[in-house]
């Protein structure tokens, strides 16, 4: 079995942040997204996955390295345009062979893992299969119209649903899709619809499992996707304070991992918050759901409900919340309540 990761696409709905860096690599609870899908491959036993990047390949490169770090083996294939989840499967026919594959959008945030999907996909010897979950707006997803227990057709954000199970992106294919979608033209957006090629097995007569599944997931797509994932996986991180790291003449209270390097002075830390690797916290009270990324200086400052990424500053703000910071990004003086969403290398500072 083997594995492809899309990890291309340009991110425009999560401008100003991918202005400057791949939205597969925007931190949730200061992990990169993209990290989510190649650790759940790798716990469901597949070594060797593909990377399908785009104008983004260097950074993914450099952040992801050869694999390594996560006991797989990453193959880097070009997708040259963004032209569909199924064309992104299609670039990397050579890189399956004959082999089954999981096919995982890099931007999804699927809690519980995929080792069940992959396992049972692999004994059924079905030729395709999908997890689905029940959505309470289905139209902006790709919808499954069932005939009972088994799928008969996938619709493209329906305006008139036929259900609501949506196909929520992680895939299981044999090779026999790759026919399908060299068959197929594109859509009227111009791209190979992962919809199409699910509906051409099936019209072939090919069996599709489905898997409904009740666990939390989510489309980091928008920075408020962003934030509910980072609520989410900060609910499920342990009290950790790491060796190295120094806590003064502070409160911690709850789920709070502190990182190597990291200095808290004077301050009070709710959980759950993660501090990242030497960054410093000074008379401020952080959290809960705070992610402070790797070398960021909060003094004076309350941050709740945020992300504020790597390198950056918050200086003298009573109340930054709901809020999401890129990298190297300066803020002093913001008002209590004030809710930011600032790109990397952004200042704002309150004259007087």
């Amino acid at each position: 079995m083997k594995g492809i990761v899309l990890a291309g696409g340009k991110g425009s709905r999560l401008r100003p942040f991918t202005y400057s860096g791949a939205k597969q690599l925007v931190p949730i609870a200061n992990t990169p997204v993209l990290h989510f899908p190649v650790r759940q491959l790798a716990e469901a036993g597949v070594r060797e996955i593909a990377l399908v990047v785009g104008e983004t390949e260097a950074q993914v490169r450099e952040a992801m390295g050869d694999g390594s770090a996560f006991g797989v083996r990453f193959t880097y294939v070009r997708q040259e345009a963004p032209l569909g989840i199924a064309h992104g499967a299609l670039v990397c026919r050579e890189f399956v062979g004959d082999e089954p594959f999981v096919l995982y959008l890099g931007d999804n945030v699927l809690m519980g893992g995929i080792a069940g999907f992959v396992e049972r996909f692999a004994r059924t010897g079905a030729d395709g299969a999908v997890i689905l979950r029940e959505v309470a707006d289905p139209r902006a997803f790709g919808v499954a119209r069932m005939d009972g227990e088994r799928l008969a057709e996938v619709v493209e954000k329906p305006a008139e649903p036929p259900s609501n199970l949506a196909v929520i992106g992680v895939y299981a294919f044999r090779p026999v899709v790759f026919d399908v979608i060299a068959g197929q033209r594109p859509s009227a957006r111009g791209e190979l619809e992962i919809a199409d090629a699910i509906n051409g097995l099936l019209a072939r007569g090919c069996r599709v499992e489905v898997e409904v599944t009740p666990r939390e997931w989510i489309d980091t797509g928008k920075m408020e996707d962003i934030l509910a994932a980072n609520r989410l996986l900060l609910g499920t991180v342990e009290r950790q304070i790491a060796p190295g790291a120094a806590v003064t003449g502070s409160r911690v209270e709850g789920a709070v991992v502190i990182e190597a390097g990291a200095r808290v002075e004077r301050s009070e830390l709710i959980g759950p918050a993660v501090i990242g690797a030497g960054a410093e916290i000074v008379e401020s009270r952080v959290g809960p759901y705070a992610a402070i990324g790797e070398r960021t200086r909060v003094v004076r400052s309350r941050v709740e409900d945020a992300i504020v990424m790597s390198d950056s500053e918050v200086e003298d703000c009573p109340g930054v919340a709901h809020s999401m910071l890129g990298r190297h990004v300066r803020v002093a003086g913001a008002p209590a309540g004030a809710r930011l969403t600032l790109g990397d290398h952004s200042r704002v500072e309150r004259d007087g």
